[in-house]
């Protein structure tokens, strides 16, 4: 059944709530950005599966009334990446954190964007790990505190985005959970993107982020000052393209970066596995 006529609402499996997300986290505004994206994109609700794979983020996949996919730590995207190969007709999300994707996981961020397979990596990206008590994460800041940084992480960040269009994705967005219609409307670019796209998704984590980093948000740290935060720190890529790096200095850049259609990954093998049964060759 297409979803086009259906409201976000239709997509949730409301029998599972309330979620078990903290008060304050962003995590419920990044998936409503989800299923609001699938929504308007129109696609057989019958052919979309969401993968996730471990933390904070990836409990999002049993709210969503998909086939879901919940898998192992840092592997969400291998995972997906079988099943689109196995079923190219199927429109594949992947739900996933920072932790999960950029850390166990990174080096499987990198080959699926480098072979441009057909997959929507959804980045709920609060720059922690939330599950696990609150350690610090490939996209914590320097500076930032956390239970294994307690004087402040020492380490330079990932910027997902920027690895993403460097390793060959061809769509890359990023957007906030204040700026929320707007991370609907990329997660729906993303998902019409016929290659590997990717959509880092900033939301806030009051628990084991803001608490230790009160004096980013004004002495509270809570979700309504994280989210402000959001406001007050966000540029639009355009914007961003006419200012200096010391203006950009502890600004997030939010908009599309990259939306290059390529070559999609299972289309190439369909194309290899024709011409090789053109050739005479015995099934492969």
């Amino acid at each position: 059944m297409a979803t086009s006529l259906l409201s976000y609402r239709d997509l949730l499996r409301e029998e599972r709530l309330p979620h078990i997300w903290c008060s304050g986290c962003g995590h419920g505004i990044v998936l409503q950005a989800v299923l609001k994206a699938i929504a308007a994109s129109g696609v057989d609700r019958d052919k979309v599966s969401i993968v996730s794979g471990i933390g904070c983020s990836s409990r999002a996949a049993l709210y969503a009334d998909f086939d879901t996919l919940h898998t192992t730590h840092g592997r969400a995207i291998p995972f997906a990446t079988g099943l689109r190969l196995a079923k190219p007709e199927m429109t594949v999300v992947v739900l996933t954190g920072d932790g999960d994707c950029a850390a166990i996981g990174g080096n499987h961020l990198i080959h699926a964007a480098r072979r441009n397979i057909d997959l929507t990596v959804v980045v709920f990206n609060n720059t922690v790990y939330g599950m696990t008590s609150g350690q610090y994460s490939p996209t914590t800041a320097p500076g930032a505190r956390a239970t294994t940084a307690p004087e402040g992480a020492f380490e330079p960040a990932f910027d997902l985005c920027k690895l993403a269009e460097a390793a060959g994705a061809t769509y890359v967005a990023r957007g906030t959970t204040y700026h929320a219609p707007q991370l609907a409307s990329l997660i729906q670019r993303a998902i019409g993107n016929h290659g590997f796209s990717l959509v880092d998704c900033i939301t806030g984590c009051p628990t084991c982020f803001g608490r230790r980093n009160r004096d980013m948000f004004g002495g509270k740290g809570d979700g309504v000052s994280m989210i402000e935060w959001q406001r007050d720190h966000a540029v639009n890529v355009r914007a961003a393209a006419s200012m200096s790096p010391e203006q950009l200095e502890g600004k997030i850049v939010i908009g599309e970066f990259v939306n290059r259609p390529g070559v999609e990954l299972t289309d190439r093998y369909a194309e290899f596995v024709r011409g090789h049964a053109e050739e005479g060759g015995g099934p492969l």
